[in-house]
This record gives C-alpha cells, sequence and structure tokens, in this order.
C-alpha cells in the first residue's frame, strides 16, 4: 500500500477487506465499514464526535503499520475489534476490553438507557451486576443511578480484575465493590435490582458460533445442561438475596424456549427491545422465593 494514503481511503479499502473476508459482525458494529472506522478512529487517537477531515488527514508509516497489524489479526485470526483496540462502548459509556471478559454487549444496553422504563417504580439504592464480567452493566447502572451502590461478582479473577480497572477508568471506587466468588457465596444482604448474564451457551450451539466467539474466554459463554446449569443455579438462591420490591432481570439469549420449557411454574416476564436482542427475562422477589427445582 502506498504511504501516501489518506485516512478516509485507508477505511474505504479496509471495509472492502472485512466484507470479503466472511467476518462475523456481533461485537460492537454490525457491518464491515464501520467495524473499519470504528477500529481507525480508535488506533489513531481519533475521538468520534471530532470534526476532523478524513480525506486530507495522511496516515504516516508508524500509522499503517499500527494498522495493519490489527487489520491482519481481525481478518486472519477473527479478533473481535474490541480486544484489538483495547475498548469497547456499552449504554454509552467506554470500557476497557480484552481477552479476560466478553466482548461488552448485550441488550441490557438499552435497559439501561431507558432506566428501565416500565420496570422500576423507583431509582435503586443496591445493586447487583452477578457474573459481571468487564464490569459493563453493574458500572453503567451505577453511571446512570448516581445514588447507588453496586456490587460486581465474577468467578474468574482473570475478568475481575477487568472489571476493576473499568471501575477505576470511571471513577466509581466509592460506589462500586468487587467481589470474587462462585454465584452468590460472597453475596451479603439484599438487592433492589440483581443484573444477570451468566453463561448460557450449550456445547452443541457453541461448537456452531463464529470464530470470533472462540477468541473470548468459553467460561462466560459455556454452561452445562444445554446452557441452563448456571441460569436455574442462580433462580434458585436469587429470591433470598432480593429485597421486598426486588427485581432479577437475567439474560439466557437463545436459551429461552428451553428454560421456559423447563421451568413453566415460574411466570416469566420476557422484555422486547427496540435496538434489537432477545431473551432477557424478569421476575419479581416474590415470583423468585420459595422457588426450588432440586425441591421437586
Amino acid at each position: 500500500m502506498d504511504n501516501l494514503v489518506t485516512v478516509q481511503d485507508y477505511i474505504s479499502e479496509l471495509a472492502l477487506r472485512f466484507d470479503s473476508a466472511k467476518l462475523f459482525y456481533g461485537h460492537g458494529t454490525d457491518n464491515p465499514y464501520d467495524e473499519a472506522v470504528y477500529i481507525v478512529f480508535v488506533l489513531l487517537g481519533i475521538e468520534f464526535d471530532q470534526e476532523v477531515d478524513l480525506s486530507a488527514k495522511i496516515l504516516s508509516t508508524e500509522d499503517l503499520t499500527k494498522l495493519e497489524a490489527a487489520a491482519y489479526r481481525r481478518i486472519d485470526e477473527h479478533i473481535p475489534a474490541a480486544y484489538l483496540v483495547g475498548s469497547a462502548w456499552f449504554a454509552g459509556y467506554k470500557f476497557n476490553s480484552d481477552s479476560r471478559a466478553l466482548v461488552p454487549r448485550s441488550p441490557f444496553a438499552e435497559l439501561i438507557s431507558s432506566h428501565f422504563a416500565g420496570l422500576l417504580d423507583t431509582d435503586p439504592r443496591r445493586v447487583l451486576d452477578m457474573c459481571t464480567g468487564s464490569g459493563c452493566i453493574g458500572l453503567a447502572t451505577a453511571l446512570t443511578y448516581s445514588q447507588a451502590h453496586v456490587d460486581l461478582v465474577d468467578v474468574s479473577k482473570d475478568a475481575l480484575a477487568l472489571a476493576k480497572s473499568n471501575i477505576s477508568l470511571h471513577g466509581l471506587e466509592s460506589r462500586v465493590r468487587p467481589l470474587l466468588g462462585d454465584c452468590f457465596e460472597e453475596v451479603t444482604g439484599q438487592y433492589d435490582l440483581i443484573l444477570c448474564n451468566p453463561p448460557y451457551v450449550s456445547a452443541d450451539e457453541y461448537a456452531e458460533l463464529p470464530l470470533e466467539y472462540f477468541a473470548e474466554p468459553a467460561l462466560g459463554l459455556l454452561s452445562e445442561n444445554d446452557g441452563l446449569a448456571l441460569p436455574i443455579k442462580l433462580l434458585e438462591q436469587a429470591g433470598q438475596y432480593l429485597a421486598e420490591n426486588g427485581l432479577l432481570i437475567m439474560e439466557v439469549g437463545f436459551s429461552e424456549q428451553a428454560l421456559k420449557d423447563a421451568l413453566p411454574e415460574l411466570p416469566f416476564l420476557w422484555l422486547e427491545f427496540s435496538y434489537g436482542g432477545s431473551g432477557v427475562f424478569c421476575l419479581t422477589a416474590d415470583q423468585l422465593r420459595g422457588f426450588s427445582v432440586t425441591g421437586k
């Protein structure tokens, strides 16, 4: 490639290369052009709201080397863009992102941005983000509700280290607490709101995922019992950690029908989204208290 190339020309050319490479766009963007823009802007330090004449900005040799290294890994190794640039956006906020946890993405972003419209009567004061990964769900909630105290729980030391970096990134050390533990083992007290995006992918589904997903930690995706093992375990335990009018919101993705079939006694409220996504349900504290699969 000629060194005398503009940023705009490089973005256009990179988008064509992405388009012919049969990449998957489910980790922040949904098309090759936006993917190219995201990688180029972040690696070159261009702000997304910055007015820049991209057709007049010439890339240096150093810039081209940096961009081509990322392009190679995106095309040949199918590494998600967020991992290549070290950051991702979720619910309007920027988060550190790397292979220690899943790339931030979830319909929870729409719920948080809408202040859980139609679900919460009052602002939550105590929130739990179970299976937090990068911490994006709990931290975005903390940023949305300035009086809320949020606990982030994960079984992975690596994921929790990444979440801690995001706590520091947003200066939320006084209101957000990271907890290392399996499910609720380190949790005390009760919460107004429990948010959970647990591993819910079955082994068969995992084997069929696009290559990009295999760059992510399997611990954050796979769950036994056709993807239902961890969601059901959490459902059995969550009721005792919810305040009187508390709410559990959990994402189970494509395992929605399997969960409904497995637990017909639970009155799941399945949520609808304007910007894509499904498989997210809501249950109240009253609906969860006393629920047990093992006790049947």
